[in-house]
């Protein structure tokens, strides 16, 4: 029930999002009708219309990414010639024979501004269903990230319905006031009719808004309201609420919030034969779970490593449980490969089925659980940062342990490269993923799915957007370059730039050669650690790329130019 609560709330704060915009001039365009039989059976229709295409989004199939494009395409038309009748009402008769000759009796009368049907309301508000995409933030990333990860479900549909209803309550709010507002108007100045065309004009210009991509695109950027951090202090509260509801344990401060489960589940073992629950029995535990690459786990890494070092001969047990994001994360010679390269010398379970990670309800990347001598988990992190707190309550599990001479202090590891720490800012890019399972922010027309097409970027790239040129494969997972000469360009802000790439599988894994640039020209000061400073660089295994490190964060372009066909390409990365 706290999950379906702040889904709710997290909808109820969409009101202030800037994403939000594109849908309002849908929504007021009935200001001047009766509230139940308009204003409700339209929101009503937006929720659900909202939480069964989410559903069907996290399916991930071709077909439903076509049926919705299809849907989009449909709710455009539609409230493209609602707005026009606003505009010019002698036009609706001739504009509605179309749809009336397609047998959509219930679009021609959901043309009709003075309608006030109940249908007709509530076809307009699948139609806004349809096209309404809000931001993405911590709540509804979090309800998204489930469904990626245990697939869709009754619950997940409940949750994305409760999350377009916390919308459309704040939306009926608005609604109720601004139909006051706009009766107001009528009687004081008398200008019904103008009111009227002002609002077909905002419909009009909602439509080539979410047509252009700006809701997806330039609108995302933008936190005036500061709608996250909102969102991220719910979800805090609730981590609070927990921990006083946990057990107490005698003289400390650390509370039990559960029980190390058990860790079965685990395709493979690294490093140490398959550890058990009561092996365990008697040592302090941390388990970090990550994945290679994930450039948040990469950066707590270095932290985790010394952790392991430092008190490996105090009591602690460091265990690494690799829980892939992506398909080639799973392969064992990779995940092998990653271990050795990045200096893990602990234990580590390559949980490619989530068993330990569904067994420990965890839902983040990083993730750190602290458990004691007793098998009693005692304190959890999310995330980079707090390493100070974090190994402050190694250090006390240890002592509670009935260790002496436990070391003081806290490590300072020097890391560098995608390992050194990030310089986040509030305009920091989001993480971007390029497949269709995810993606979003496409600013290279429209996505051809699991097909082979040729897409140019003409347009110039809104902060957040990214494109594609040269002949590419769009997948569920990563986009795949099918001809030399392709290139991938990326309006960022940001210190660092890090994409997730893979070499061609039908070339056998040879490398792909690239050229970055930054602002149309080489990176020269500005390259990572795997790119030369004239750029150059090649594709030589499947992992995460640092190709940007500028000395402060910035606003540029980055581009990606490949020689030879074949790459993946997941995901971007800033820091």
């Amino acid at each position: 029930m706290t999950l379906f609560l702040l889904s709710y709330l997290g909808g109820v704060l969409t009101i202030l999002s800037p994403c939000i915009l594109p849908v309002l001039p849908f929504v007021f365009a009935r200001s001047d009708q009766p509230f139940m039989r308009s204003g409700l059976p339209l929101l009503g229709g937006m929720a659900l219309a909202f939480a069964a295409i989410a559903t069907i989004a996290t399916v991930g199939g071709n077909w439903a990414i076509q049926a919705n494009q299809a849907g989009r395409i449909a709710a455009m038309i539609l409230l493209a010639v609602f707005g026009l009748t606003l505009l010019v009402p002698s036009l609706a008769e001739r504009l509605t024979r179309p749809l009336v000759a397609l047998g959509s009796r219930l679009s021609s009368r959901a043309q009709q501004a003075d309608g006030g049907s109940i249908w007709a309301s509530a076809l307009l508000g699948v139609a806004t269903g349809l096209l309404w995409a809000p931001c993405a933030g911590p709540i509804l990333g979090l309800i998204l990230t489930g469904a990626a990860i245990q697939g869709a479900s009754v619950n997940t549909s409940m949750l994305l319905l409760a999350y377009a209803l916390g919308a459309a309550t704040s939306l009926a709010a608005a609604l109720l006031i601004g139909g006051r507002l706009f009766a107001g108007m009528k009687r004081s100045l008398g200008a019904s009719e103008w009111v009227r065309r002002a609002l077909g004009v905002l419909v009009l210009a909602g439509v080539a808004a979410i047509a252009l991509g700006l809701d997806t695109g330039l609108l995302t950027q933008l936190s005036t309201a500061s709608t996250n951090k909102i969102e991220q202090s719910l979800l805090q509260t609730v981590g609070l609420e927990r921990k006083t509801t946990s057990t107490a344990v005698a003289g400390s401060d650390l509370p039990v919030e559960g029980h190390l489960p058990e860790l079965t589940g685990a395709t493979l073992w690294l490093n140490s034969p398959p550890l058990t629950r009561e092996q365990l029995r008697g040592k302090v535990v941390l388990v970090d779970f990550w994945t290679y690459s994930c450039i948040n786990c990469l950066r707590a890494l270095p932290y985790v490593r010394a952790w392991a070092e430092k008190y490996k001969n105090h009591g602690l047990v460091v265990i690494g449980v690799h829980a892939p994001e992506f398909a080639f994360e799973k392969t064992e010679a990779n995940v092998r490969r990653a271990v050795s390269d990045l200096g893990i010398t602990y234990p580590v379970a390559q949980d490619n089925n989530l068993t330990i990670w569904q067994a420990f309800n965890n839902q983040y990347w990083p993730a750190h659980y602290f458990i004691d001598v007793e098998g009693r988990i005692r304190h959890h992190h999310f995330g980079e940062g707090e390493y100070e707190r974090s190994e402050a309550v190694i250090q006390q599990l240890l002592r509670e342990g009935g260790r002496t001479n436990v070391p003081g202090g806290t490590v300072d590891p020097k890391a560098e490269g995608a390992l050194a720490a990030g310089a986040p800012t509030a305009k920091t890019s989001h993480e971007t993923y390029l497949g269709y399972g995810r993606g979003q922010n496409f600013a290279s027309g429209t996505a051809r799915t699991d097909e082979s097409a040729n897409y140019q970027t003409t347009a110039q790239l809104q902060p957040g957007q990214w494109g594609l040129d040269g002949q590419w494969t769009i997948g569920k997972e990563m986009s795949r370059l099918d001809a030399p000469g392709g290139k991938i360009s990326f309006r960022f802000h940001a210190r660092d730039v890090h994409l997730v790439l893979a070499p061609s599988k039908e070339g056998g894994g040879k490398p792909v050669r690239f050229k970055v640039t930054l602002d149309g020209r080489p990176p020269g000061d500005g390259h990572g650690m795997d790119v030369a400073a004239d750029g150059s660089g090649s594709v030589t295994e499947d992992r995460l790329y640092q190709l940007i490190r500028l000395k402060s964060p910035g606003d540029h372009t980055f581009t990606i130019e490949f020689a030879d066909p074949g790459v993946q390409a997941f995901a971007f990365t800033f820091g």
